[in-house]
């Protein structure tokens, strides 16, 4: 590579040059969704950025270990260390077991995730088959003098681990601001500092999920279960840590304190965070009616959308802007990028018609080479994008018959869609229902010139239309009374 890779350190606040620990391995952790509801935008957001993350560093070269987690337990309401886990006040609200309810939300974001072409990690970790893992880890913390036991609950010391070490480092925030700005909450009389957090919960008697621990029947901490998982997939140092910037306080703040306090170094050498989702202007909620599940997406079925959107334009809508950048949605952002997909698609489908000349009018190695360069820029896919549209411009001056494409440049050409298109952006072609049903047409139409041919006697025409459609990739079957015909 001309130019090394360089990635965005949440940790350090600026770009540095991507050099693994073990290389070639690499060992990736990103936190997956909590399964409590339908998968919507905002989880479509941290699943392409980082699949475009992982499928870069496939294409360099790298053995990329890819572990995404289902939180399955321990995320109560509001982010807090108070009150009900998320997934038990769904079950509870629709009177099913928790694990059916996991069970139905981990099969949306699945199907959700194969429609938007994210690949599947090398593993997914549920946190709710990782409780002695999780309470390991606790016993190594209170040993370490960093956690005490309040009333069967397990609580992380911030005073003792601030007077050793640097709380707040990975969000910017500062100790003594945070301590102001907390209110008392009901149940922080277990704790020593309010801004302590559980490690452990004790479960209360109509809690639902709960295990057996050293301390209570109850259950992990939320934060808890990626710093486990990420220890007994990754090792106790690994190199990326992924996730939205909503996980990076308290979620991932706390992550890194917690390895720190059990292992007495840090677990992730590079912190890499997606920005958010705004619609229309605004943060996505449900009290503010513009909280759009990908279903809702795919199927058209929302007030603010005039219609459906194939998972390719969901996805060629995130790669326009960088990941790091806050994204505006809005239906008519999406109709744009359908247009601009259609474009990039349309002009695909013209490479293989190009006339082939002695010289070419333009150099796509040149282009290739920009994409690499943008891509090393830390996964900068606008301006990746903004290179493939001007050799899409190219494609259509050569196919116009203005410029000319040598058999050379026609190879690099295909390398171009192949690798970056394709391979590293994810983007498949799309078939829309009204162009199929296009085709359906023309081909009924050829096929019944060709019935007239034959009555005519005409039977070169007829050769012809029915070899061109097999060239075509189409299975034409003749009847006594007609024809059956499919698309291979």
């Amino acid at each position: 590579m001309n130019h090394p890779l360089n990635v965005y350190n949440t940790l350090s606040r600026k770009k540095e040059s991507f050099v693994p620990i073990h290389s070639p391995v690499v060992g990736m952790y990103v936190c997956g969704p909590t399964v409590y509801g339908e998968t919507h935008l905002g989880h479509a957001r941290p699943a392409i950025a980082f699949d475009v993350l992982f499928r870069y560093l496939s294409f360099l070269g790298y053995r990329v270990r890819y572990v995404r987690n289902i939180t399955d337990v321990g995320h109560l309401e509001f982010d807090a260390d108070e009150g009900e886990d998320k997934i038990a006040k769904k079950a509870r609200n629709e009177n099913l077991e928790p694990m059916e309810i996991v069970q139905r939300y981990t099969n949306i974001y699945h199907k959700s995730m194969q429609l938007l072409n994210v690949l599947e990690p090398s593993i997914e970790p549920y946190a709710s088959g990782h409780i002695m893992d999780q309470i390991e880890l606790i016993e190594e913390i209170i040993k370490n003098g960093y956690a005490y036991v309040s009333k069967g609950s397990v609580y992380f010391d911030i005073n003792k681990y601030a007077s050793k070490h640097p709380y707040g480092k990975l969000s910017g925030r500062v100790l003594e601001d945070l301590l102001t700005n907390t209110r008392q909450l009901d149940g922080q009389s277990e704790k020593l500092n309010p801004l302590d957090f559980a490690l452990w919960k004790k479960a209360s008697p109509e809690h639902i999920m709960r295990w057996k621990s050293p301390w209570s029947d109850g259950f992990p901490g939320w934060h808890m279960e990626c710093s486990a998982m990420g220890k007994k997939y990754l090792g106790e140092v690994f190199d990326i840590h992924g996730g939205g910037m909503d996980l990076l306080f308290p979620h991932h703040e706390c992550e890194l304190s917690q390895s720190v306090a059990a292992n007495g170094k840090e677990s992730v050498k590079y912190w890499m965070h997606n920005n958010m989702i705004t619609i229309n202007g605004q943060k996505m909620g449900k009290a503010l009616g513009n909280f759009i599940t990908l279903q809702e997406l795919f199927e058209g079925k929302h007030a603010l959308l005039s219609q459906s959107f194939h998972p390719m334009t969901i996805r060629f809508f995130m790669l326009q802007a960088h990941y790091r950048s806050q994204l505006d949605f809005s239906n008519e952002a999406l109709i744009a990028a359908e247009k601009g997909l259609t474009k990039l698609m349309d002009a695909y489908s013209k490479i293989e018609q190009l006339k082939i000349s002695e010289e070419s009018s333009f150099s796509f190695k040149e282009i290739y080479q920009g994409c690499l360069e943008a891509l090393n820029d830390d996964l900068n896919t606008p301006i990746a994008l903004s290179h493939i549209f001007e050799a899409v411009r190219q494609i259509n001056l050569i196919y116009d018959g203005t410029a000319t494409i040598s058999a050379n440049d026609r190879n690099e050409l295909r390398k171009l869609f192949d690798t970056i298109v394709f391979q590293i952006m994810g983007l498949k072609q799309v078939e829309s229902e009204h162009s199929n049903e296009l085709i359906s047409e023309m081909v009924e139409l050829l096929l019944q010139l060709r019935q007239e041919s034959k009555l005519k006697k005409d039977f070169a025409t007829s050769d012809k239309i029915r070899n061109e459609l097999m060239r075509l990739g189409f299975e034409i079957k003749d009847r006594k009374d007609g024809y059956d015909w499919k698309k291979l």
